[in-house]
């Protein structure tokens, strides 16, 4: 019984793409020419554990300086993109839940060229419907929304997959439903406190969490 859902949408970095120790190690690399202090284990450990505004002004990093910071990782990242692997297992359950009968897209802050450059690396084109890329950081839910408009879906028809607690939070503020999951940026536990409808701690988790929400008597 799948009810009114017909889409699961994904964050890309660290959801689907196993992306984290890259963007870090490139951050640290490049921090000194921002002025920035870098990363190391300590903040590492925290970018899980605190929102992402407290986790900038601790280090000192302005909205102006993080974003010449993103656009200067992004750039590093596409060209070494051929680096980037997928998340252990995603595979499998990108491929059961398209069996299931739904459209697959990425929504993501990162660029489509790269995106679109690690599916066909990846021989994951042929998963993800559509790609949608957004350009802002702290309002993922305008984004969401406009990505909307574009493809003709309605909020009742989607459920969000993310690692961020930013994407829990624009899921809530768009009026979607949202899966956590565990494997990325984002601890479970804060995860939990932010209430999303399900947590998934394994891509195969995906597969019972979108159940669970697809049945649930909402929807019905």
């Amino acid at each position: 019984m799948r009810g009114k859902i017909n889409y699961i949408v994904f964050d890309f970095d660290g959801t689907i793409a196993d992306t984290m120790d890259l963007a870090l190690n490139i951050y640290d690399r490049i921090a000194p020419e921002y002025d920035c202090l870098p990363a190391g284990e300590e903040a590492r450990l925290k970018m899980g554990r605190v929102r992402l505004q407290d986790l900038l002004r601790e280090y000192g990093i302005s909205r102006l300086k993080l974003v010449l910071l993103v656009l200067r990782i992004r750039k590093e990242m596409g060209k070494r993109i051929s680096e980037l692997k997928p998340v252990k297992d995603i595979r499998n359950s990108l491929q059961e839940i398209r069996d299931m009968g739904f459209r697959l897209g990425i929504l993501t802050s990162n660029s489509i060229g790269n995106v679109k450059m690690f599916l066909e690396n990846n021989d994951l084109s042929d998963k993800i419907d559509f790609v949608y890329s957004g350009k802002s950081l702290f309002g993922k839910d305008k984004v969401m929304t406009r990505l909307f408009d574009q493809e003709g879906i309605s909020r009742e028809e989607v459920i969000y997959v993310g690692d961020e607690i930013r994407d829990m939070e624009a899921s809530v503020k768009a009026g979607i439903q949202a899966i956590a999951v565990s494997w990325g940026l984002c601890r479970w536990e804060i995860q939990n406190f932010l209430q999303p409808e399900q947590i998934a701690h394994s891509p195969g988790d995906l597969i019972t969490c979108i159940q669970e929400i697809v049945t649930n008597k909402k929807f019905t």
